[in-house]
């Protein structure tokens, strides 16, 4: 033997050898998108490169990974999950080493583009193998372990703005491409101890790989996906002839899904599953109201009331502290639908807090602000994710969770472009309320449609 586990389904299914290798290929994507921000200066002096072009290396992993989620998700139901988790790390290790030795700005924009591809086929063939082995053992909804793949997903965003400032400073800005080389290697040496082997796929009739694959629908979805990523990232300056692209590829693509044997997006199942859309909306709308308060408040607290990076730093811990444990505890229990009523409510709470502050209000207030984002962030993140898992077919599960994933990128784009529309020039208290009045209407949204969707039970084994 080689050391691979046998398929049979053993008396703990959710031990660590087999969750550990799922959790840390599922939080190389969040790791490597905030571990970038702090290498930015160091390549732009040594690649001669300006910050339009440093900026890049965030958006074209955003690109990537948004684009890549639900296709890897799609390539699990054909090859495996396990294999396509495997050539997803295998690719990151591929975009560590490129990074790493890169010789000029070009390689380095390649080698993002790669980790974000490479990373996002851990998330959907993660939740894939999770289903799978669930079902296989009548677990149930594995709530603790979704739970596991919330916080990690919270731990290692947060963790990756500090092990990059430590690893440029000791090692200089490559370290931050090469750390992935160890990360991948270790990775694929966990999953193939602890992740039993794909059983071979049943393939229909001799049908060709293109038609399986559904090449046309990826296309277009990349496509679509791309011209709206692009629009919603300046929504300051509208480039509108982005968004007539958007509605012509997306309405192509919901023609070609709706006739396609095999579509990438099954059109059918998500039309009639009402309670999936609700979920993605939801999803992004949480994620959007996180990353606009984390990045605007941030960027208010240094502008307008002059505090350092080092403190608005330690003012934002609590949001990620309270956020684990609020994960934790409901993870734990299966609780669902009263968290995501919770999370709704918090923002509002969040929203009318950020109404009352000024740059005269104390820093307790502001923690006072970052514990609700913490409620929504923790409450939200289980919930969202928990709903998924039950309101997708077991077979789209895949696609699905790629999709789930798409949503966030959705929505962290956006609240850029947010940030920009209501800061404009400065950040000044009259934008910051302003951000609170649209931060008040998302909170709002998210309550009524949690409210009004009967189908999302207390709990998750109900």
């Amino acid at each position: 033997m080689t050391g691979v586990v046998e398929e049979s389904t053993p008396r703990k299914p959710f031990g660590w050898r087999f969750t550990a290798p799922l959790l840390l290929g599922s939080t190389l994507n969040p790791i490597n998108t905030s571990m970038i921000a702090t290498a930015l200066v160091g390549i732009g002096v040594d690649m001669h490169a300006g910050p339009g072009a440093t900026t890049s290396l965030i958006s074209v992993l955003y690109l990537c990974s948004a684009i890549a989620q639900p296709t890897m998700g799609k390539l699990s139901t054909l090859f495996g999950p396990r294999r396509i988790f495997l050539i997803g790390v295998g690719i990151l290790l591929l975009a560590g080493v490129i990074g790493a030795s890169a010789p000029s700005f070009g390689f380095l924009l390649l080698s993002r583009a790669l980790i974000g591809i490479g990373t996002a086929a851990a998330y959907p063939t993660a939740m894939a193998l999770v289903r799978k082995r669930a079902d296989q053992a009548g677990t149930g909804v594995p709530s603790r372990v979704l739970g596991n793949f919330s916080i990690a997903a919270q731990v290692t965003a947060v963790v990756g703005l500090p092990l990059g400032g430590v690893l440029v400073g000791a090692f200089g800005w490559r370290a931050i491409f090469a750390v992935n080389i160890p990360l991948a290697i270790v990775s694929i040496v966990l999953t193939l101890v602890g992740v039993a082997k794909d059983q071979p796929a049943p393939r229909e009739g001799r049908e060709s790989l293109v038609t399986a694959l559904d090449i046309p629908g990826i296309v277009l979805f990349a496509g679509a996906t791309t011209s709206l990523l692009l629009f919603l990232s300046n929504l300051k300056a509208p480039a509108w002839w982005l968004a007539a692209v958007f509605v012509v590829l997306a309405a192509v693509l919901f023609l070609w899904e709706r006739r396609a044997s095999h579509p990438l997006i099954d059109i059918r199942m998500l039309g009639k599953n009402l309670p999936l859309q609700r979920t993605y909306l939801r999803v992004m709308l949480v994620a959007l109201s996180t990353y606009a308060v984390l990045y605007g408040s941030s960027q208010w607290m240094e502008q307008s009331k002059g505090l350092g990076a080092s403190v608005v730093g330690l003012i934002m811990i609590p949001l990620s502290g309270l956020s684990i444990v609020v994960a934790r505890v409901v993870s734990g229990r299966g609780w669902v639908r009263w968290p995501l009523l919770l999370a709704g409510a918090a923002l509002i709470g969040a929203a009318t807090v950020m109404l009352l502050i000024t740059r005269e209000s104390s820093i307790l207030v502001l923690i006072g602000m970052t514990l609700l984002l913490g409620l929504t962030n923790g409450l939200g993140g289980f919930g969202n994710q928990a709903t998924l898992y039950m309101q997708a077919p077991a077979g789209d599960i895949a696609v699905a969770s790629g999709l789930f994933r798409t949503s966030v990128y959705l929505g962290s784009i956006f609240s850029s472009s947010l940030i920009g529309i209501v800061f404009g020039s400065g950040a000044t208290d009259g934008g910051f309320h302003a951000l609170a009045w649209v931060l008040g209407g998302i909170g709002v949204v998210v309550l009524l449609i949690t409210v009004l969707d009967r189908s999302i039970p207390l709990v998750t084994d109900k």
